[in-house]
């Protein structure tokens, strides 16, 4: 399958999934870092599709306001698939990832692709109602999306796709809450920790999982929080962990990804420019999202170069 040339951006101004003010500026910070212009060099048709909007009131933060959420970035997303286009959600708190997940899950439902996810992060994100020691749903959005249970009143009503656990990759874990630890070992989530990282490198993980996929003939779906960063590279952010991956593991990682040609959807998340140092964050984030889709040096040989 032809990789997509036009990209949908998706602004998805969202802090409903955390308690830390500031993500909501997020989508506005990426294009203000020029995200836009970057995609548009590179040769892609972008469609900004501004940001969303969905029927409730600022600042609410119950069920009604969190399923609202997730079903306009559902359609948004399953709406830029049934397109053609590569749909990037940029956010807005991981919360989101409930809408943008489901929505490629109803498109590849139709198509008969298996939905695999990379989940570039810090953090888990598998926790339950019962298990999150803070009750942010930026912590759930995994667990939901694989059907624990507890989490189908966040959906639009019917019945809805669910992910297979198996068919997560967590990669650049280094911090999971107990009981979030026990369901991700039940379930079978598949996990690249940074200890993983540290001992072998981005490359042999991320070759598995890759290979993985296309043999799958799968749709990729690339969840990129940016505290997968390390927290000197990239402050703006409201859930830092130390010890995080360099921006030349970052780019390495958006380069594979690009050479495989496998990605199907992208989400920007957690950008909080609130605690940004200048736009720093912002910065990052656009050059690595350049590297994803395509930017380079220079182009690489089809053969390794000779030796002397």
């Amino acid at each position: 399958m032809p990789a997509p040339s036009t990209i949908d951006l998706i602004g998805a101004p969202i802090e409903i999934g955390t308690s830390e003010p500031g993500a909501v500026m997020g989508p506005a910070a990426l294009r203000t870092a020029g995200l836009l212009r970057v995609l548009r060099d590179l040769g892609f048709t972008v469609r900004d599709q501004g940001d969303l909007a969905p029927d409730c009131t600022p600042g609410q933060r119950d069920l009604p306001a969190i399923r609202a959420w997730m079903t306009e970035i559902s359609r948004a997303v399953e709406t830029a698939l049934d397109g053609g286009s590569l749909p990037l959600v940029a956010g807005g708190d991981h919360s989101l990832s409930l809408g943008s997940i489901d929505g490629a899950l109803r498109h590849c439902g139709r198509t008969g692709q298996p939905v695999l996810v990379l989940w570039l992060d810090a953090h888990a994100d598998f926790n339950t109602l019962e298990t999150s020691p803070s009750g942010n749903v930026h912590g759930m959005p995994l667990a939901a999306l694989c059907g624990e249970p507890g989490f189908d009143d966040l959906f639009d009503g019917g019945e809805r796709p669910l992910l297979d656990p198996r068919c997560i990759h967590l990669f650049g874990l280094r911090s999971i809450d107990a009981g979030e630890r026990a369901i991700v070992t039940q379930r079978q989530v598949n996990v690249i920790d940074m200890r993983t990282i540290d001992e072998f490198g981005v490359v042999a993980p991320l070759r598995r999982i890759l290979d993985r996929v296309a043999a799958a003939d799968g749709h990729l779906h690339v969840s990129f929080d940016v505290d997968f960063l390390d927290p000197a590279i990239a402050p703006g952010v409201g859930t830092t962990v130390p010890g995080g991956a360099t921006f030349r593991e970052a780019h390495l990682i958006m380069e594979m990804l690009c050479d495989s040609g496998l990605v199907g959807s992208l989400d920007v998340v957690e950008l909080n420019p609130f605690l940004d140092e200048r736009g720093r964050s912002a910065r990052a984030l656009v050059e690595l999202v350049a590297s994803l889709f395509g930017r380079r040096i220079i182009d690489r040989p089809t053969e390794p170069p000779l030796e002397a």
